[in-house]
């Protein structure tokens, strides 16, 4: 699968993945003390909803475009509001030109005493995010491949804080190799908060990588907590785009789970393409 996110920035796998980063993020907030966010296949930082390649994919009308004008409940209007407000200040003149991506999404999530570490090795992307975070001292853009980074960069100076796992899924071993970098990771920092994202295409290989994380996590003492999540907005269908995301969550907050339940039926409405989406949320087993 080739991933290449311009095509795809703004798309309901996107929409999944980044209200989950947002409410990681703003967890992590609520106690004083300094963490560090390090996203290791960080993009290029922000998306041109305008460009040939966004006009092509054309996913983000399914995607960003619906979340933004959907109604949401007194309950969920409120965990979705930060994600939101986010992508709403890239749009200052109302009209959706502009998408923000994970770096920049975590990035407005820092207070001063934090910070974020953005691998990206494909140089037009990672122009770009450098352009994007310039002179800004609470972010370093990385000329670092992403697996090799996970076991250079932790545990982080701050011991508090998230790796978000995002790989292109461009190599046919990318799952074997997502496994494999989040098991070091771990073992090198079991107490940090890991956001792995995958596309559900096989079932077997979704299902496989769920049970190695869920018992990565539970080897230590006490177990790490594991959640899986996973969003469908129709059936797939051989050869066709992606209709399935799927995220793994390694000491998630406590809360997550709680507001997930509220959040994603409501987004099965909007998402769903040609007819309502659907979702399964659970605590995998090893």
């Amino acid at each position: 699968m080739n991933y290449r996110h311009a095509f795809h920035a703004g798309s309901f796998a996107d929409v999944i993945k980044h209200i989950v980063l947002v409410r990681m993020l703003t967890y992590l907030q609520e106690k004083p003390a300094a963490f560090r966010v390090i996203d290791t296949h960080a993009g290029a930082g922000v998306y041109d909803l305008t460009s040939e390649e966004a006009r092509r994919g054309g996913e983000w009308t399914t995607g960003i475009a619906r979340i933004m004008q959907a109604r949401f409940s007194e309950t969920t209007a409120p965990l979705i509001k930060p994600y939101l407000d986010i992508v709403r200040a890239f749009n200052p003149q109302r009209d959706l030109v502009a998408y923000p991506g994970s770096p920049l999404i975590a990035r407005a999530l820092l207070r001063p005493q934090d910070r974020l570490t953005a691998c990206e090795v494909e140089p037009k992307a990672r122009k770009r995010l450098i352009e994007a975070l310039r002179r800004d001292t609470q972010a370093r853009v990385v000329d670092l491949d992403g697996w090799m980074a996970l076991p250079a960069f932790v545990p982080p100076k701050e011991r508090r804080g998230l790796i978000l796992i995002d790989p292109p899924f461009e190599a046919k071993d990318e799952f074997e190799r997502l496994a494999d970098g989040f098991a070091g990771a771990f073992a090198k920092w079991p107490t940090g908060s890991y956001l792995l994202w995958y596309p559900v295409k096989s079932r077997r290989a979704t299902d496989e990588l769920a049970r190695h994380v869920a018992g990565v996590a539970a080897s230590t003492a006490p177990p790490g907590k594991c959640l899986r999540l996973e969003f469908s907005v129709a059936p797939q269908v051989a050869g066709g785009g992606l209709t399935s995301t799927g995220l793994l969550m390694v000491n998630p907050p406590w809360t997550l789970m709680g507001e997930l339940k509220a959040i994603l039926p409501e987004l099965e409405k909007p998402l769903g393409q040609g007819g309502a989406g659907r979702f399964r949320l659970e605590v995998p087993k090893p």
